[in-house]
């Protein structure tokens, strides 16, 4: 068992989570795929909200991830952008029940269209927009991070991570409705970034399945998306 495993394991306890376990490393597992929008499938049945039950399709990771061991609530430090409040809940996709003690890892680049972390973006050693939430009775996670900008041939979006026990349930990403989208990249900082070129329609990666719900909640925004995984 290697000490990255370990570690994430005791800080996950300190938080109240003992017995969690995380897949370390760079995640990949069960549910991970390594080209765009690859659908895991789906598995019909409802619960008595109506809400269907479906499998979260699988998407590219990407290559700005990395386990940043970073479990917050809390995930801007300071960038600035629009607040956005993200609430992710786990179900299981054949009965559409709340899963706990799930493990969902997000990142995101910040309204410029920069991640944390990397040399090529100017951000070694920063840690900005990515965070660990374990999810409650309800499956459900929350996140107060920003709006997420863009950068050359993508739309807005954000990466996610589920972990089950010790695998990675899926890997995906999440999409915004483009009449907010448009809202948001005309405003102070987001414009620095110029004129967007790919939208929802014409990005490669993006499916409307995960496509999050986004409500006005004060000077920023509030999202919402049910994920469900095979348990």
């Amino acid at each position: 068992m290697s000490k990255t495993w370990i570690g994430r394991r005791q800080a996950i306890g300190k938080i109240g989570f003992a017995g969690v376990a995380l897949l370390a490393g760079s995640g990949c597992g069960d549910g991970t795929t390594t080209g765009p929008e690859e659908s895991t499938g789906t598995t019909s049945g409802t619960t008595s909200s109506n809400l269907a039950c479906v499998l979260t399709p699988a998407l590219t990771e990407g290559p700005f991830y990395f386990d940043a061991g970073q479990i917050r609530r809390d995930i801007t430090e300071g960038r600035p952008g629009k607040p956005l409040l993200l609430a992710l809940e786990v179900v299981n996709a054949s009965s559409c029940s709340p899963i706990r003690d799930a493990v969902v890892d997000i990142w995101h680049c910040d309204a410029v269209g920069l991640y944390s972390g990397y040399g090529s973006e100017g951000t070694t050693g920063e840690r900005f927009l990515r965070g660990i939430q374990v999810t409650d009775g309800s499956g459900r996670a929350e996140f107060e991070t920003l709006y997420p900008g863009f950068y050359r041939g993508r739309t807005v979006h954000v990466h996610f991570k589920i972990h089950l026990d010790e695998r990675t349930a899926v890997t995906s990403q999440l999409f915004f409705p483009e009449s907010v989208n448009d809202a948001v990249l005309a405003t102070t900082p987001y414009d620095a970034s110029g004129t967007r070129g790919t939208r929802n329609s014409t990005d490669s990666i993006f499916t409307s399945a995960t496509v999050v719900d986004v409500a006005a909640d004060g000077g920023g925004y509030a999202a919402s998306l049910v994920i469900g995984v095979s348990a």
